[in-house]
């Protein structure tokens, strides 16, 4: 299945460089030309069939992939499980969903009628996973979900699709630390997430992570055309635990600030 899962994710790189510009800029400025290992990929989604985290996760599974490692966002409302491969080359996954019926029935009406739109057969194909959005809905319903929930109003303008790609630093030739990669990005223009600093996590819990603020593109609503931000690349860089293999998971506090960097209110 190996081929497989490297076709799909060829064809969801091509998806995601149409909704991130600035992604191709990354690749050139850290690796030079040369190849870049992904350390995972992240989807969202909502807690409604026929779109649940574990659905989406059958199609992962499909490809090899095998569940390790659950987390849950209180206040964004989100719970998220990440899934990994057995060829380290493959990006693992993190899927997150929102917890539609812990907000407002004005939302949850809107989320209800979205994911209504979507006939449940094309979700059984792993390329649902980069199809975008089944259903139109205004600006006005996108600012309204935006009070609520960046993450529901971000869904309902780019529905279903990778949300970020994320650089191995531990992969990434010329590179030993995650200070360093932020230093070039900023050299060459990019601005990164400071939510809760420019680098989130630290040795201690194995992982450092940080990111750019999501590109900010046009996207036509049904009635009028508004730029919004998109999607984003983030930059992993892991440690060993005590028995010498490298770190696999995610700490929830960390993701908790990666979140922020499709936040559209600056």
């Amino acid at each position: 299945m190996s081929q497989d899962a490297e076709q799909f994710f060829a064809n969801l790189w091509q998806d995601y460089i149409g909704k991130t510009p600035s992604a191709e800029k990354v690749h050139q400025v850290l690796g030079g030309g040369a190849e870049i290992i992904n350390d995972h990929v992240a989807f969202r989604t909502f807690n409604i069939a026929p779109v649940r985290l574990e659905k989406l996760a059958e199609l992962f599974e499909n490809m090899g992939y095998f569940a390790n490692g659950d987390y849950h966002f209180e206040a964004k409302k989100l719970r998220a499980k990440h899934y990994e491969h057995a060829n380290k080359d493959l990006p693992k996954i993190f899927i997150s969903e929102l917890l539609v019926e812990e907000f407002s029935e004005d939302t949850q009406q809107v989320i209800a009628d979205m994911v209504a739109s979507i006939d449940p057969s094309v979700v059984e194909q792993p390329e649902f996973l980069y199809s975008g959005t089944h259903w139109q809905v205004t600006h006005a319903q996108y600012e309204k979900l935006l009070e609520e929930s960046e993450y529901a109003a971000w869904m309902s303008a780019f529905g279903f699709c990778a949300n970020h790609f994320t650089v191995s630093i531990n992969r990434l030739p010329g590179y030993t630390d995650i200070e360093a990669v932020n230093a070039k990005l900023k050299e060459e223009g990019f601005t990164l997430n400071s939510a809760g600093g420019e680098i989130k996590g630290n040795p201690e819990v194995y992982l450092e992570q940080s990111s750019t603020m999501a590109d900010r593109i046009p996207v036509s609503f049904a009635d009028k055309v508004a730029e919004i931000p998109s999607c984003f690349y983030e930059f992993a860089k892991r440690y060993e635990m005590a028995d010498g293999e490298l770190y696999t998971g995610f700490v929830a506090a960390s993701a908790d600030k990666i979140f922020e960097s499709t936040n559209a209110k600056g």
